[in-house]
Parts: C-alpha cells; structure tokens; sequence
C-alpha cells in the first residue's frame, strides 16, 4: 500500500517564505502535496525556480488584489480536477481552491479574518455561511475528502492558551466555535484533535507579542478536516513548530495518509 504526505500551510506571504528558506523546510519535511494560505503573490512574481515549478503539478489561485491572501496547490502526483471557489462561485480573493489527486479530493482553504474590524467580521461571518453547506456536500462524497487550512477559529479551549481572555475576540467568538463543531458533525472530522487526543494544543499561530511564540502560547486555527473514509487512512499527523517559527507565523500540519488498492 503506498503513503500520501500532505502539508498545509499558511505561509504569510510566498515571496517572504522563500527568502526565509522555504525550500530548505520542504526538503526536511519532503511532501507529496502542498497546501498553501496567504501566498500573497501570482506566480510571475516570484524567482525561478519558484514561478516554473517544473517538479510539481500546480495550481496557483491567487487573489485579484495585489499582495492579498491567494491560496495555491502543488503535487509530486498528476491533478486530474480543480475546484476553485464555493460551488464555482467568483473568489476574487483567492481563498479556496481542491484539486483530485490520486482519487483524493483536497482543498486549500483560507477563511476570511474578522479582527481588524466589524466590519471584517461580518465578512467572515457571510463567507462562513456559505463555505458550510459547500463543505458538507464535499464531505458526503464517497471518495476520500480533506480540507486543509487556516480556518481563523480556535474551536475549543484546548486549541487557545490564552482563551479566557478572547472570549469575545474574533476566532474565539461562540458562534464561530459552533460552526466549526458543525463542520466536524456533518462528517468533516478534526483529524489533528482525533490524532492527538485531549491536549491542549498542538498550536500552529503565535502572536508576535510578548514572548508568545518563545513560550507556545498560541492559537490552534490551521486544520486538517477529513471525511470518514480520509480518516480510515491516517497513519500520522504532526505540527512542525520549529518549521513554523522560521518561515511564519503559522506552522505547517503534516498528514501521513495510507492510499487504498485501486
């Protein structure tokens, strides 16, 4: 039986990454797909070999705006469908792309942020509403479904360390919290907290104030989300922190998925 690795990863902005020495990190961590967040960059931006990626099927889906948000896939492996937006709609900001490979269906997905404003937040809230019923329906397909991403939502205690004090702070807001439990109950299943059980942790944001990030005083709001037949399949799944912290201010998650016979 062969192995898939899967890595997501929001990278605050590609061009960055890559200066910071993306490359070296992928080579240690070795996967087979990526999924990227916050790429912030088209493809002609970027140095060669990065804007030719001749070692990896693609699909870059950037934002409309310049230097905003884009999320992207690479795969050692042929894309054979892509997927880009909720159920086809317009995604002038980039924020959802899935791609099938070897039969799996995977996504890279970036939610929307709501701390900047109210306004913000209702942004979120509106693309919320309408990721869910999308999500779902991907869930209930008989082939092997995992959503990748940066979701902004802490969805328990456990995946917040300071979360007494942002009770009311967007990612931690009940009703996000209830959504993203919704997501896990119609079949999207929270394959990290499955993995590691009843932790707190393992974070994958720090903030770049007081010693945060020194001490993993952090968010947990990058996930992997898999249906029932996806979670058949884990072998392994981790948070690579030390990555993150040389990269972004995210850290990638890394799944281990045992391919079924065809």
């Amino acid at each position: 039986m062969s192995s898939l690795r899967i890595l997501t990863w929001n990278v605050n902005g590609l061009r960055a990454a890559i200066r910071k020495g993306l490359d070296t990190w992928l080579e240690t961590i070795a996967p087979d797909v990526v999924l990227l967040q916050e790429i912030r960059a088209r493809p002609d931006q970027l140095p060669p070999p990065w804007s030719e990626m001749d070692d990896w099927h693609v699909h870059w889906h950037p934002a409309e705006r310049p230097g905003y948000s884009g999320t992207c896939i690479w795969s050692r492996r042929p894309i054979s469908r892509i997927e880009v937006g909720i159920d086809g709609e317009a995604d002038p900001e980039g924020r959802l792309v899935v791609a099938r490979i070897d039969g799996i269906d995977l996504g890279s997905v970036y939610l929307p942020s709501g701390s900047s404003s109210d306004e913000a937040q209702v942004r979120k809230n509106s693309w919320m509403k309408r990721f869910a019923p999308y999500a779902q329906h991907l869930f209930r397909r008989r082939r092997a479904v995992i959503l990748g991403g940066d979701f902004n939502i802490a969805r328990t205690e456990r995946d917040l360390f300071h979360w007494r004090s942002n009770r009311q702070t967007s990612g931690f807001l009940p009703h996000e919290r209830e959504w993203m439990d919704d997501l896990v109950k119609s079949g999207g299943r929270d394959l990290v907290r499955e993995h590691h059980g009843d932790v707190d942790g393992p974070y994958t944001w720090w903030s770049n104030r007081g010693k945060a990030r020194e001490l993993d005083r952090g968010w947990r709001i990058d996930y992997l989300l898999g249906n029932a037949r996806a979670a058949r399949g884990l072998t392994d799944i981790s948070v690579h922190r030390e990555a993150g912290l040389a990269i972004s201010d995210h850290a990638p998650v890394i799944l281990d998925l045992a391919l079924e016979s065809a």
